[in-house]
């Protein structure tokens, strides 16, 4: 029997999939290609799969011909194929004219997108809207007003783009029908709100923090967007060389001590704080974490999600752990003086604590925190280790081509590289090149050398650069190696890492 890895948009008869259910094809892992001659074509993922074909045939009078198909492609088949809604465009060009102000008030979830048949306006262009995004792994929505227009905008692999200019008549009605989904009062139009949206689509539960913000020409929102059925990634799936994750398991199996990942805003710190919890995470371990919010469920793990508004904030999530006979506690992040005072307390008396931190590498963390009030003692005693890092965009594995660098591009290597990689341009990565992300780091080790420094307050720079004799890498120098092995571009490095004066090429 034939294997296939994609089924693609051109060979599929849109048509035959009116005649045979979302439900049957969905609880059954089939996906129906087309007719030819007297025969069915559908791909099927397992012996299931190929009676529910046969029955589907059956029903149409033809004879089942099937295919072999991962689980995981069908499942994208169906998502791509049986969007009832019609994408998002096809939408704008039927709401014309319509009564925006009739916005539903109800909304129960969590329900299959796909599944969704309401007629209003409003209701079909935002599911067509969230639609695509889960179609094309786009991590945020942006809804953005401006003085005549509407733009709504796409965060896909770490990069904005433009997917819809709807009329600014519809501005309004959007944003109440997302403040109603996401449970937040829609009279509210003078302050900013926060709230979530949890729904199914395809299938994949679907989890979706909602801001809403007040701008000068109307509410603005932002929408992030989290699959929680997503499998949790391992270090070196993170990105993590061989070297760095040998060092970070020397550090994640120590009783006590303070490991911090810093990085800006969607740098992908949870991420690896979540690989570093599933590396250690046993039965005989007791692990607690409060985060703001909870990202992905870990089974045997004991999550708090913070709630501000009733005085469970980090510091007193934190302060109830230590109650709690823990082994391992992840704070989501370290935002106070409270909360970084109480983490370090903990690990001096006998707990792994791993936590974030906003700033730029990983030197600058040791100086954020005594900023932050900390005493230089107790950020030299409890700190261990600090891993700074950022996403850089993949070469598409379909479509990577080797090309001979230019002069400029071989200026950033020592050794002269013969040939760099690029993509050429693909349907799996709709011709952008790359498809998906990964990280790049920078290890900075808190030894006896560098205890002293804390505790005499020596600035970050000298740090950094004791740090760099003793063999740290750069997030740069990461990054170019990372080039040189082909797994990202040299642009892409360069777009997400800064210059230091102590970078070396590679």
């Amino acid at each position: 029997m034939e294997t296939i890895e994609i089924i693609k948009d051109e060979e599929v008869e849109v048509s035959l999939l009116k005649d045979i259910p979302l439900g049957f094809v969905r609880n059954n892992q089939i996906f129906p290609i087309r007719r030819q001659d007297s025969e069915l074509i559908g791909a099927v993922a397992d012996d299931k799969g190929l009676l529910a074909l046969a029955e589907a045939s059956k029903m149409l009078g033809l004879k089942p011909c099937p295919v072999m198909a991962p689980a995981g492609v069908i499942l994208d088949a169906i998502n791509r194929f049986y969007g009832q809604m019609g994408s998002a465009e096809e939408v704008m060009d039927t709401i014309t004219g319509e009564d925006f102000s009739a916005v539903a008030t109800e909304f129960e979830a969590p329900r299959d997108l796909l599944e969704l048949t309401e007629d209003a306006p409003i209701i079909r262009l935002l599911n067509s809207l969230l639609l695509q995004a889960v179609k094309e792994r786009a991590s945020d929505i942006h809804i953005e007003p401006y003085e005549k227009e509407l733009d709504v905008r796409l965060r896909v692999d770490g990069i904005l783009h433009k997917v819809l200019s709807p009329p600014k008549i519809i501005q309004e009605a959007l944003i109440s029908r997302i403040k109603i989904m996401s449970n937040l009062d829609i009279a509210e139009k003078r302050l900013p709100q926060d709230g979530r949206i949890r729904l199914l689509l395809g299938g994949r539960d679907i989890d979706i923090r909602v801001s809403v913000i007040p701008a000068s020409h109307g509410e603005r929102a932002v929408l992030r967007l989290l699959d929680r059925k997503q499998g949790l990634l391992g270090l070196w799936e993170v990105g993590f060389s061989k070297e760095d994750e040998t060092k970070l398991e020397e550090h994640l199996h120590r009783p006590d001590g303070i490991i911090l990942v810093t990085g800006p805003t969607g740098s992908g710190k949870t991420t690896t704080l979540y690989a570093a919890l599933n590396r250690i995470h046993t039965e005989e371990k007791n692990i607690i974490t409060v985060e703001d919010p909870i990202e992905y469920q870990l089974k045997g793990v004991g999550q708090i999600q913070v709630n501000p508004k009733i005085g469970l904030t980090f510091a007193a999530g934190l302060r109830s752990i230590l109650r709690q006979d823990p082994d391992v506690i992840m704070v989501g992040e370290i935002r106070d003086l409270e909360t970084a005072e109480i983490a370090m307390q903990a690990s001096l008396t006998g707990h792994l604590v791993l936590s974030t931190l906003h700033t730029n590498d990983a030197p600058s963390a040791l100086v954020r925190l005594i900023d932050m009030g900390v005493e230089p003692f107790l950020v030299a005693s409890s700190l261990t280790l600090v891993i700074a890092q950022r996403l850089a965009r993949m070469i598409c594995p379909h479509c990577r081509v080797s090309y001979k660098p230019s002069d400029l591009e071989l200026s950033y290597f020592t050794a002269r590289p013969a040939e760099l990689y690029r993509g050429a341009g693909c349907e799996f990565c709709k011709n952008k090149g790359y498809l998906g992300r990964t990280g790049i780091f920078e290890l900075l080790v808190i030894d006896n050398e560098i205890r002293p420094m804390i505790t005499d307050r020596i600035d970050s720079q000298r740090i950094k650069t004791h740090a760099l004799s003793g063999g740290m890498k750069t997030l740069r120098v990461d990054g170019i190696q990372k080039v040189l092995s082909g797994v990202t571009t040299l642009e892409e490095v360069l777009r997400v890492t800064q210059k230091d004066y102590a970078d070396i090429s590679v």
